[in-house]
C-alpha cells in the first residue's frame, strides 16, 4: 500500500523550493492550514501516480471542500479516525527534532540522539521544524478541532468513517490492523489522527 502523507509532501515541497511548497511555507510558518485549493492539487496529482494501487493517505483531507474534492476525483472506500487526546498530541510534536540536511528525525524520549542535539551520524546540530514547536502545535489542534471535525461528519453521512481511540500506537494499531486485514485491494482510504 501506498502511503501519502500531506505533512511529508509539504515539506519535500518546501525543501525543492517548489512554487506550491514558498507558498504553503507562509502558512505553515504561521500555525494556519494550507488553503484547500494548493492541498487538493497537490494530493490529487499525488493519487494519480498510484494508478492501480492501494494507498493511505495520511493528513488529509483537513476541511470538508478539501473532502467533497477528493470524493469527487479519487473516492475513498474508508476513512480512519485515531482519537488520541490533544495533550498526548503536543507531548509527542513537541519532542522532535530534526537533521535538516538529511531529514533524519529523533525524538526526545522515543529516539533521542546519542548526544543531545547533535544528530549521530554527523555530530550537527539538530533543529526544532516551526511547525513542531509547542506553540504552533497548539493553534493547529486549535484550527483541526474546528474545521476537521466537520470532515468527520461528511464521512459519517457516507458511512464510510470508522474510529479507533487511545493514546498510544502499540495500543491503537492492533485494532486498525485486525480492521484492515478484514479488506480487500486494491483499498483507498485516508487517516486522521
Amino acid at each position: 500500500m501506498k502511503h501519502l502523507s500531506s505533512g511529508d509532501l509539504l515539506r519535500a515541497q518546501i525543501v525543492n523550493k517548489t512554487s506550491a511548497g514558498m507558498s504553503a511555507k507562509q502558512f505553515i510558518d504561521k500555525g494556519q492550514l494550507v488553503p484547500d485549493d494548493v492541498m487538493v492539487k497537490l494530493i490529487i496529482n499525488e493519487l494519480n501516480k498510484f494508478k492501480g494501487e492501494s494507498w493511505m493517505l495520511d493528513g488529509f483531507p483537513r476541511t470538508v471542500p478539501q473532502a467533497k474534492a477528493l470524493y469527487n476525483e479519487k473516492p475513498v472506500d474508508l476513512v480512519i479516525n485515531l482519537n488520541v487526546p490533544f495533550e498526548v498530541i503536543i507531548d509527542r510534536i513537541k519532542g522532535r527534532w530534526t537533521h535538516a540536511p538529511s531529514g533524519r528525525i529523533y525524538h526526545t524520549e522515543f529516539n533521542p540522539p546519542k548526544v543531545v542535539g547533535k544528530d549521530d551520524v554527523t555530530g550537527e546540530t539538530l533543529t526544532q521544524r516551526d511547525d513542531d514547536k509547542e506553540e504552533t502545535v497548539k493553534k493547529r489542534l486549535q484550527i483541526y478541532q474546528n474545521q476537521t471535525e466537520p470532515v468527520l461528519q461528511f464521512y459519517r453521512q457516507h458511512e464510510i468513517l470508522t474510529e479507533f481511540t487511545g493514546k498510544y500506537s502499540n495500543e491503537i494499531w492492533p485494532k486498525v490492523y485486525e480492521f484492515l486485514s478484514t479488506k480487500s485491494e486494491p483499498l483507498q482510504y485516508t487517516q486522521y489522527s
